[in-house]
This record gives structure tokens, C-alpha cells and sequence, in this order.
């Protein structure tokens, strides 16, 4: 375990898993990150978008990943110093994925909607919907306070096969 900071780094030898994606033999590598529960969110983003290697989507990632993880700290921890965040970073051959999760109570069902606000004067509301404009897929745990956030992984350099 490499300790960056504040932050627990665990990463995985290459893992195999035959079932994944229906490829035999499918292979990924995934990073685990263990750090307290802060805003000071920017070192951590860019850590986890360097894989990503393609302009157009590392900028959509870093501004869903900089959302879903203000809103741990906020919502899920309460800004609470003392309470941790998780998230594992999954590569695969054809996604890069995210999953955060928080020591909160969970996002109820009703609120984990892609839609924004009915009020546009509302206080809350867009970050989940940016979350899911950023990532190709969004899915929530049974509790609601981890998030799994997952883009195709970019063809190249020059070029992204998602949106």
C-alpha cells in the first residue's frame, strides 16, 4: 500500500475474470483510494482522470468526478472531517470506472434522477444531473451512498467513442 498524503493507495495486480464482458480471459486493473472526507478535491480528481488520455472526455470526467464527490462530502458525510470516502478506479479494455462511496445515509431512490430541477431558482439538484450528462453510465448501490460512474474508454488520443 503507497500512502499519497492523505490519501491510502492500493493498487491491484492484473486480475482475471472470465466472465466480464462475456471476453475470456478479460483482464482489468483497478486502484483503491481511502482518504478523509475534505473539499480539497482537486489533487484526487486529477489523479483519477490521468488514465483517460483524450481532451474532450477527461474534462466531461473531471467535472462528473469533481461533482459526485463534493456531494459525498456534503450530502453523505456532512462535511464531516472525521468520516471517509472510498472509490476504486476500475480499467478495463473498453471503460474506465469509477465508484464512490461515502459513510452517509444514501440518496433515497426519487432523487437520483438525470433531470434538473423543476425550479430554476432551486438550491439543489444539478449535480446529480450533471453526473449523469458526464458519464455513459450511472449506477447507484441499494443504499444510495455509493455511486458508480463509468465512460467508454476513448478510442485515441484525438478522438472519444463516447458523446
Amino acid at each position: 500500500m503507497l500512502r499519497l498524503g492523505l490519501v491510502e493507495r492500493r493498487h491491484s495486480d492484473c486480475l482475471v475474470l472470465p466472465d466480464v464482458e462475456s471476453v475470456p480471459g478479460f483482464a482489468f486493473r483497478w486502484t483503491d483510494f481511502n482518504l478523509r472526507s475534505t473539499l480539497r478535491l482537486a489533487p484526487l480528481v486529477d489523479q483519477l482522470i490521468q488514465p483517460v488520455n483524450c481532451a474532450m472526455t477527461s474534462q466531461r470526467v473531471q467535472l462528473g468526478l469533481h461533482e459526485a464527490l463534493v456531494n459525498a462530502v456534503r450530502h453523505g458525510n456532512c462535511e464531516d472531517c472525521h468520516k471517509r470516502l472510498r472509490i476504486r478506479q476500475i480499467l478495463t479494455p473498453n471503460w474506465l470506472v469509477w465508484q464512490i462511496q461515502d459513510e452517509g445515509r444514501g440518496i433515497p431512490h426519487h432523487a437520483r434522477s438525470a433531470c434538473l430541477p423543476k425550479c430554476p431558482e432551486a438550491l439543489n439538484g444539478r449535480g446529480i444531473f450533471l453526473i449523469h450528462q458526464c458519464f455513459d453510465d450511472v449506477r447507484w448501490s441499494r443504499r444510495g451512498n455509493r455511486v458508480q460512474l463509468a465512460c467508454r474508454r476513448p478510442v485515441n488520443d484525438g478522438g472519444s467513442q463516447g458523446p
